[in-house]
């Protein structure tokens, strides 16, 4: 990482809060969609995409200058490898503290959005790790890794905001597993038993998916943008430390 980014604890600080925000959001909006409509899982599928592509496309304009607003494991991690190529990016220490900070954050989030709605903190019984499911996974995070780091490599990284929360909301309905696409989220989803949550059970299948995804994705990336490493430090959005006034 360059010497101009903030801090790494107001960075982790930022992926913490940015993450359990985002998995309030799906969570939350989750479960006023089950009570709000019961009897139709289309309408709630609509209701909880809606909240999440507006959500996210928030929470990444608040933290996006700050620690790039990753919010997920595989983002980092592809930013990690590509900045072995060019000597930007994430170092080691650094991804594993965006990543212990996104999990943190992803169990905080489920936690309080259950809290919230007084529906109590309990472990999932949804299985969802089918054979669809996993693929769905597979396709929805090779879709994300290739936009996020395509954005930053043709410098277009203002519309990171707008276009990460469009492809997640169109993800939600042409993917089956809905599009976790993010390992985090998938361990905080596990916190709560509803129509967001995950069993346990699927959540293995679910991050090897996405992690093949993130390979796939990443592939994809060098074979249509070589140079793509070099602008590690702009993704999700650049960040750098605040200029001080001499």
């Amino acid at each position: 990482m360059t010497s101009n980014q903030p801090p790494l604890w107001r960075r982790a600080v930022a992926e913490l809060l940015g993450t359990s925000l985002l998995v309030m959001i799906v969570v939350g909006s989750g479960i006023a969609a089950q009570q709000l409509s019961p009897n139709d899982v289309g309408l709630q599928l609509l209701q909880n995409s809606t909240a999440t592509v507006l959500g996210l496309t928030v929470l990444i304009l608040m933290f996006g200058p700050v620690s790039g607003a990753h919010f997920n494991p595989v983002v980092s991690l592809v930013d990690w490898i590509l900045g072995r190529r060019s000597g930007s990016g994430l170092t080691l220490p650094e991804f594993g503290t965006y990543v212990v900070a996104q999990t943190l954050g992803a169990i905080s989030g489920s936690v309080l959005a259950n809290a919230m709605f007084e529906v109590g903190t309990s472990i999932s019984f949804k299985d969802r790790a089918t054979g669809g499911h996993l693929l769905g996974e597979v396709v929805a995070t090779a879709g994300l890794i290739l936009l996020i780091f395509t954005l930053a490599a043709t410098k277009r990284g203002v519309l990171a905001a707008p276009a990460v929360g469009a492809y997640i909301g169109a993800a939600y309905w042409f993917t089956s597993s809905t599009s976790f696409a993010n390992p985090a989220v998938t361990v905080g989803r596990i916190f709560s038993d509803t129509f967001a949550g995950i069993a346990p059970a699927s959540v293995p299948g679910f991050v090897v998916a996405q992690l093949i995804g993130a390979a796939a994705g990443l592939g994809l990336l060098l074979l249509l943008f070589p140079s793509a490493a070099r602008t590690a430090d702009d993704v999700v959005l650049p960040h750098e430390a605040e200029k001080t006034s001499p």
